[in-house]
């Protein structure tokens, strides 16, 4: 048996333990089927031989940020990723990356990533492109679903080489597939409405949105279902664990 590795890159006790145990709730999974890494807390040496596939969360990091303003860990996590991505691109090995990794995965092929396409932290109608209709991930759901999103930066344009599959209308780079088994959402295929109101708990200093704006956001997130995109992470996990 293979497991699945599960990267996380949140400093926060609460937000990371959530976001875990959402992964294993909507992928269904169990424990003991993967190992759990938080990058922010130690860069670990990866045996990609060892794993069916890779999970990457989310984080309050930005990429387009000045290098000159990134802490040593935001520095450490991003080089652990570039070189994570050499392999895994070359090997085409399985990965799903949800907004955070949308962003490393898409700053590694190339494309700029910047504030041109932030979304504010709520839900969006994303659709699916006729490339991502055929895609085993997407085929047979429906053209237009609602996902949740919050993020200050997105990819400007599809990255080189890329395939995109979403789009939506606030940011046209929604979800892409590099090769065959490489995947990218900027929305959070693992996140629920109690999922979302820790998060906006947790960052509400963060700049994603005003302050004064929690309660509202929280009452909306708690108003919208997500079944589609967490069909989307359960397929990933079909498709790839091996257990």
């Amino acid at each position: 048996m293979k497991k699945i590795l599960i990267l996380q890159m949140r400093p926060e006790d609460a937000t990371a333990d959530s976001e875990f145990k959402a992964i294993l709730r909507v992928g269904g999974l169990h424990k003991n089927q993967v190992d759990r890494v938080r990058l922010e807390q130690g860069i670990p040496t990866v045996h990609l031989n060892e794993y069916s596939a890779i999970i990457a969360g989310g984080s309050p990091f930005d990429i387009s940020l000045d290098p000159e303003l990134k802490s040593e860990t935001q520095k450490a996590i991003e080089a652990f990723y570039k070189n994570l991505f050499d392999e895994v691109v070359s090997r085409d090995f399985p990965f799903l990356g949800a907004c955070s990794g949308n962003g490393l995965l898409g700053n590694y092929c190339g494309a700029v990533i910047s504030e041109k396409y932030a979304e504010p932290i709520g839900s969006v109608k994303v659709t699916i492109t006729e490339e991502g209709a055929n895609d085993p991930l997407l085929k047979g759901l429906p053209d237009q679903f609602i996902a949740r999103v919050g993020h200050k930066e997105a990819c400007d344009d599809i990255p080189l080489g890329a395939i995109l599959l979403c789009a939506s209308g606030p940011c046209p780079v929604q979800m892409f597939r590099v090769k065959k088994n490489i995947y990218a959402t900027q929305f959070h295929p693992e996140a629920d409405a109690k999922e979302f109101e820790l998060r906006i708990k947790t960052y509400k200093n963060h700049g994603y949105f005003k302050p004064e704006e929690a309660n509202r956001l929280i009452e909306a997130a708690r108003q919208v279902d997500t079944p589609v995109p967490q069909k989307i992470l359960e397929r990933f996990v079909e498709l790839h664990g091996q257990f």
